[in-house]
C-alpha cells in the first residue's frame, strides 16, 4: 500500500469538528434514518461496509466518519481519505463553509480520482454535496475499486477475477468451502475462516467449525480479523445469514482487506532481510569508527603527555645531569617514538579504509570527533617534532653553556687564589710603623721598597680586572654558584681598594721622612724594579701554561699551538733577563761584602729572592713540555672528530639522495598502468620490502650520529644533511609507501565491490593521468571539468558544483584518483538508500507511520531488533500509540540525512 504523506492533514483536520467522545469507533455505522427507507437493506449493508472501510484508513489520520452520505458533503474528509490511501498531496482545500466552497473541495477530490485513470460516470460534486446516498456510495465504490482492488492481478486476470481466483486457490485445500462468487459462497462463514487459517493457522481451530453454524463461523472470522489482522468489521453476520444474496460490493471490499493483509507477508520478509543487511554494515562501520577514535585518542594523549616533557627547559647545575637528560632524549628517540610513528601510519590507513567502506555502502563520510581528524593528528605530530627539535637544540646549548661555565669558574678560582696568595700579609706590611725608628739608609730602603711595591701593585691591577670580568660573565651565564663567586670577588675588590688606600698613606709617610735620609742602594732598587715585572711575567706564563682550553676544530687547536710556539721563542730572551736580574743581586752581595753594609743580607726594596725567581723559572720550564703534550693530545682528538664528520657526511650524502629518489619512484609507480592492480600492489610491496631492508644503513648512520654527539661535535662542513633531515625523510618514505599501498588496496576494494573490469580501471587511470597535467597524482577543478567533458558529461555550473561536493567533500580544490574512480563507479552502482530502508520499515509496520517494539522483535533477528530499539526516537505524530518508535528519522540518520 502507498504510504501516507500527511501533506494536507493539518489543514483538513483544522477545518473538521472534534470527534465527540461519545461516538464509538466501531465500523457498524448506519446511514441516516431519512435515507434508510429509500435504499433498502442491501443499500444499508453496502453503506455500513463502505463506512467501515473508510474509517480503517481515516483512523491513520486520527479521524473517522459516522454517516457516509453526510460526512463527505463538505469534501474535507473525502480529500483526507484520498491523501491517506494514495500517499499523495491534493490541492489545498477551501476554508469556507458555503455551498460553493464544499463543491470546490469535492471537485478537487473528483479531479484527483479522474487523474488516476478512473471514469466517473454521472457522479457530480453537487450530488455529493446534496447528500445523494447512491452517488456517494458509487463514488466510494469507485475509490475502493481503484485503490484496493484494481492492483490485484493473478495470472493476468481482471481485478475482480484475480481476487476471486486468489480466494479459490487459498481455500482449495479446505472441505465444505467452494468459492464461486462474492455473495452466496460466503454465507456460511467457512470461506473467511479458511482464508485466516491458511495464513495464520494458530488463530483459528478450523477442525471445530460446523457448516450448519454460519453465525458462529462469521463472527469468529470477523472477531479474529479485527483483533489479530487489524481488519475492522465491515459486515454484519446476521445480515449476511438473513439475506438471500449478500451484497457483492460489500463482500469484495471486505475480502480485498484479507488479500492486502496477507500479501504483505513476503514483502515483510524481504524488508527484514534488507534491514538486517543495512544494520550489519552500519554496526561494522560503527566498530571501525570506535576503533579509530580510541587509537586517535591514545596517540593524541601520548603527544599531549610528551610535549610538556620536551618543552621543559629547567636547567641543570652540573654537566653530568645534563648528559643524563641527553641520554634520556636518545632513549625517547630510539625506543619510545618509533612505535608511535607506526601507530600514526596505521591510523591513517584505518581512516582511509573506513572511508572507502562507507563510500561503497553509500554511507556519509566518517567525521571523527572534534580535534581527532587526520589533519589534527598531523598538526599535533608536527608540534611534537617541533618541540623535539627545540629540546635537542636546548640540550646541546645547555651542555656548551655548562662547559663554558666550568671553565670560567675554574679560571676564576685559579686567578683568585693567585691574587689572594699575593695579597696575603700586604695590608699588615703597609700598616707597619718601622720607618719611625729606622736609620736614614733604612728609610731610603723603605721608600724604594714601597716604590717597588707600588709597581708590583700596578702590575696586579690587570689580574684584578680579569677576576671581576670573569665574575661578571659567570653572572650573565647564570652560574649556579654565583653568590659565592660574587662574595669572593667583592672581597678581593674591597681588599684591593684598601690596599690602594694603605699604599697611598704609607707613601706619604715615607716621603715626609725621605728628607732625613740621603743614601740608598741603587742596585737593590734596580734589582727590585726588574725582578718584580719579571716575576709577574713568570706568574702570568705559569697561569697561561696551566690554563685549560676548549676547541672544536683543527684550526682552533692549530692556532693555540702556533701561539705556544711563539711563547717558546721568547724563552731565550727571558732567560737573559733572568741572568741579568741574578747578576744585579750578585753585584749587591759583592758590594755588601766589600763595603760591609749592614743590610742583614736582604734586599729592602723587594721580597723576591733569586731562589724564588729560579724556582719559578724552573717551574715554567717544566710546564712547557706538559703544554706541548696537552696540545698534541687535543690535536689528535680533533683529527678523530674530523674523521667522524667525514664518515657521517659520506653516508648522509648517499642516504639523503637515495630517500629522495625512492620518494619520486613511488610517485611514478602510483600512476603507472602496467599490469593489473594486483601486479601494481605486488610491485609496491616488493618495493616496500627493499625500503625496509635499507633500515640497517639508517641505524648505522644513527650510530655515527651518536658518536658525533658524544664527541660534542656541533657542525659538519662535509654535508648539508643533518640526522634530523634523514629521520624526517625516512619517516615520510615509510608513510608514503604505506599510504600508496593502501590506496591501491582501496582501488581493488572499489573495483571488486563495484564490478569494474581491469580495462575500465585502465581507462579511468589513462583519463586521470592525461588530465593530471601537473603530474601531482591529483587533478585541480579545471582539469577535472575537462576530463568529465571528454567523457561525454554535459553539465552546467550547478551540476559541476554538485559533483565537486561529492569528489571533494573537504573543499581542498583537488580530486584524487580514489575519489575519481569512486565517482565513476557510483554512476551505475546498485546501493541501498534511505528511502528504500524507510519503505521496508513501513512494510514491517503494516503501513503505519511508526513501528512498535513487538513488531521489530517479531520481524528482525534479536541483536538487530535491539539495535533499532536502542537507537530509534519515540514517535510523536498525531496517530502515535504508547511505545511507538520513529523509523523514518532512524532511516535517514543511517545515511547521514538527519541529526539523529
Amino acid at each position: 500500500m502507498p504510504r501516507s504523506t500527511g501533506f494536507l492533514l493539518p489543514e483538513i483536520l483544522a477545518l473538521q469538528p472534534a470527534i465527540p467522545s461519545s461516538v464509538s469507533a466501531s465500523p457498524q455505522l448506519k446511514t441516516s434514518e431519512g435515507k434508510r427507507g429509500q435504499g433498502g437493506q442491501a443499500e444499508q449493508d453496502t453503506a455500513e461496509t463502505f463506512t467501515a472501510w473508510c474509517n480503517s484508513h481515516l483512523r491513520k489520520a486520527g479521524t473517522q466518519i459516522e454517516n457516509i452520505e453526510e460526512d463527505f458533503r463538505d469534501g474535507l474528509k473525502l480529500m483526507l481519505l484520498l491523501e491517506v490511501i494514495s500517499g499523495e498531496r491534493l490541492a489545498k482545500p477551501e476554508r469556507g463553509k458555503m455551498r460553493v466552497h464544499k463543491i470546490s473541495n469535492v471537485n478537487k477530490a473528483l479531479d484527483f480520482i479522474a487523474s488516476k485513470g478512473v471514469k466517473l460516470v454521472s457522479i457530480g460534486a453537487e450530488e455529493i454535496v446534496d447528500g445523494n446516498v447512491k452517488m456517494t456510495l458509487g463514488m466510494i465504490w469507485t475509490i475502493i475499486l481503484r485503490f484496493a482492488i484494481q492492483d490485484i492481478s493473478v495470472e493476468e486476470t481482471s481485478a475482480k477475477e484475480g481476487l476471486l481466483l486468489w480466494c479459490q486457490r487459498k481455500t482449495a485445500p479446505y472441505k465444505n468451502v467452494n468459492i464461486q462468487n462474492f455473495h452466496i459462497s460466503w454465507k456460511d462463514g467457512l470461506g473467511f475462516c479458511a482464508l485466516i487459517h491458511r495464513h495464520r493457522p494458530e488463530l483459528i481451530d478450523y477442525g471445530k467449525l460446523r457448516k450448519d453454524d454460519p453465525l458462529t463461523n462469521l463472527n469468529t472470522a470477523f472477531d479474529v480479523a479485527e483483533k489479530y489482522l487489524d481488519i475492522p468489521k465491515m459486515l454484519d453476520a446476521e445480515d449476511i445469514v438473513g439475506t438471500a444474496r449478500p451484497d457483492e460490493k460489500a463482500i469484495m471490499t471486505y475480502v480485498s482487506s484479507f488479500y492486502h493483509a496477507f500479501s504483505g507477508a513476503q514483502k515483510a520478509e524481504t524488508a527484514a532481510n534488507r534491514i538486517c543487511k543495512v544494520l550489519a554494515v552500519n554496526q561494522e562501520n560503527e566498530q571501525l569508527m570506535e576503533d579509530y577514535e580510541k587509537l586517535a585518542s591514545d596517540l593524541l594523549e601520548w603527544i599531549r603527555r610528551t610535549i610538556p616533557w620536551l618543552e621543559n627547559r629547567a636547567p641543570e647545575n652540573t654537566m653530568q645531569a645534563m648528559q643524563q637528560k641527553l641520554e634520556d632524549f636518545r632513549d625517547y628517540r630510539r625506543l619510545h617514538k618509533p612505535p608511535k610513528v607506526q601507530e600514526k601510519c596505521q591510523l591513517e590507513i584505518n581512516f582511509n579504509t573506513l572511508q572507502t567502506k562507507l563510500r561503497l555502502s553509500n554511507r556519509p563520510a566518517f567525521m571523527p570527533s572534534e580535534g581527532k581528524m587526520v589533519s589534527d593528528i598531523n598538526n599535533a605530530w608536527g608540534g611534537l617534532e617541533q618541540a623535539e627539535k627545540g629540546y635537542e637544540e636546548w640540550l646541546l646549548n645547555e651542555i656548551r653553556r655548562l662547559e663554558r661555565l666550568d671553565h670560567l669558574a675554574e679560571k676564576f678560582r685559579q686567578k683568585a687564589s693567585i691574587h689572594e696568595s699575593w695579597t696575603d700579609g700586604k695590608e699588615a706590611m703597609l700598616q707597619q710603623k718601622d720607618y719611625e725608628t729606622a736609620t736614614l739608609s733604612e728609610i731610603k730602603a723603605l721608600l724604594k721598597k714601597h716604590e717597588a711595591f707600588e709597581s708590583d701593585l700596578a702590575a696586579h691591577q690587570d689580574r684584578v680586572e680579569q677576576i671581576a670580568a670573569i665574575a661578571q660573565e659567570l653572572n650573565e651565564l647564570d652560574y649556579y654558584d654565583s653568590p659565592s663567586v660574587n662574595a669572593r670577588c667583592q672581597k678581593i675588590c674591597d681588599q684591593w681598594d684598601n690596599l690602594g688606600a694603605l699604599t697611598q698613606k704609607r707613601r706619604e709617610a715615607l716621603e715626609r721622612t725621605e728628607k732625613l735620609l740621603e743614601t740608598i742602594d741603587q742596585l737593590y732598587l734596580e734589582y727590585a724594579k726588574r725582578a718584580a715585572p719579571f716575576n709577574n711575567w713568570m706568574e702570568g706564563a705559569m697561569e697561561d701554561l696551566q690554563d685549560t682550553f676548549i676547541v672544536h676544530t683543527i684550526e682552533e687547536i692549530q692556532g693555540l699551538t702556533t701561539a705556544h710556539e711563539q711563547f717558546k721563542a721568547t724563552l731565550p730572551d727571558a732567560d737573559k733577563e733572568r741572568q741579568a736580574i741574578l747578576g744585579i743581586h750578585n753585584e749587591v752581595s759583592k758590594i755588601v761584602q766589600t763595603y760591609h753594609v749592614n743590610m742583614a743580607g736582604t734586599n729592602p726594596y723587594t721580597t723576591i729572592t733569586p731562589h724564588e725567581i729560579n724556582g719559578k723559572w724552573e717551574h715554567v720550564r717544566q710546564l712547557v713540555p706538559r703544554r706541548d703534550q696537552a696540545l698534541m693530545e687535543e690535536h689528535a682528538r680533533q683529527q678523530q672528530n674530523e674523521r667522524l664528520r667525514k664518515q657521517f657526511g659520506a653516508q648522509a650524502n648517499v642516504i639523503g639522495p637515495w630517500i629522495q629518489t625512492k620518494m619520486e619512484e613511488i610517485g611514478r609507480i602510483s600512476i603507472e598502468m602496467h599490469g593489473t592492480l594486483e601486479d601494481q600492489l605486488n610491485h609496491l610491496r616488493q618495493y616496500e620490502k627493499s625500503i625496509v631492508n635499507y633500515k640497517p644503513k639508517i641505524d648505522q648512520l644513527e650510530g655515527d650520529h651518536q658518536l658525533i654527539q658524544e664527541a660534542l661535535i656541533f657542525d659538519n662542513k662535509h654535508t648539508n644533511y643533518t640526522m634530523e633531515h634523514i629521520r624526517v625523510g625516512w619517516e615520510q618514505l615509510l608513510t608514503t609507501i604505506a599510504r600508496t599501498i593502501n590506496e591501491v588496496e582501496n582501488q581493488i576494494l572499489t573495483r571488486d565491490a563495484k564490478g569494474i573490469s581491469q580495462e575500465q580501471m585502465n581507462e579511468f587511470r589513462a583519463s586521470f593521468n592525461h588530465f593530471d597535467r601537473k603530474k601531482t597524482g591529483m587533478m585541480d577543478c579545471e582539469d577535472f571539468r575537462a576530463c568529465l567533458i571528454s567523457m561525454g558529461y554535459n553539465m552546467g555550473e550547478a551540476e559541476f558544483a554538485r559533483i565537486m561536493s561529492i569528489v571533494d567533500p573537504n573543499r581542498l580544490g583537488v580530486v584524487t584518483f580514489q575519489a575519481f574512480i569512486d565517482f565513476m563507479s557510483r554512476e551505475t552502482a546498485d546501493t541501498d538508500t534511505a528511502d528504500q530502508v524507510m519503505a521496508s520499515f513501513k512494510i514491517l509496520a503494516g503501513d503505519k507511520n511508526y513501528i512498535t517494539v513487538d513488531e521489530l522483535r517479531r520481524e528482525l533477528p534479536p541483536d538487530q531488533a535491539e539495535y533499532c530499539i536502542a537507537r530509534m526516537a519515540p514517535y510523536n505524530g498525531r496517530d502515535a500509540v504508547p511505545g511507538a518508535l520513529d523509523y523514518m528519522s532512524f532511516s535517514t540518520a543511517l545515511y547521514g540525512e538527519s541529526d539523529l
